[in-house]
């Protein structure tokens, strides 16, 4: 897992767990212990943390972006590269991606879940 993290580039795999960990604070915040007046106004909150986990997303995907384009330079540098190692730069460069796709599904489990949860209490 350290390794995985490194290769994906430490900036934004931090900014990443981060964002994973504010997603599940704010979660579990709005649902136990904010007081909120309204369940319109619970489940409004919990939608906000499912945007964060687009967020997310939107981050491993524009890791992944400077990520190919940090590659592509190389290759322009060196002239002929094989395509392994071309194949192995992708490969790196998903790293953020995937981990920001999963951050993104771990966001939307909780929502709907939690929100679950919230409209059941109302009944």
């Amino acid at each position: 897992m350290k390794d995985l993290f490194f290769m994906g580039g430490p900036l934004f795999m931090s900014v990443l767990t981060l964002l994973l960990l504010g997603i599940v604070a704010w979660m579990i915040y709005h649902y136990t212990v904010a007081k909120h007046s309204t369940v319109e106004k619970k489940l409004r909150y919990l939608k906000y943390g499912k945007s964060i986990g687009l967020y997310a997303l939107i981050t491993g995907i524009l890791g992944q972006l400077i990520g190919f384009y940090d590659a592509f330079s190389a290759i322009e540098k060196m002239g002929s590269v094989s395509p392994a190692m071309v194949f192995a730069g992708i490969k790196v460069s998903m790293i953020t991606t995937l981990y920001g796709m999963i951050i993104y599904i771990i966001s939307l489990i909780l929502w709907f879940v939690l929100s679950l949860r919230v409209e059941k209490k109302e009944e």
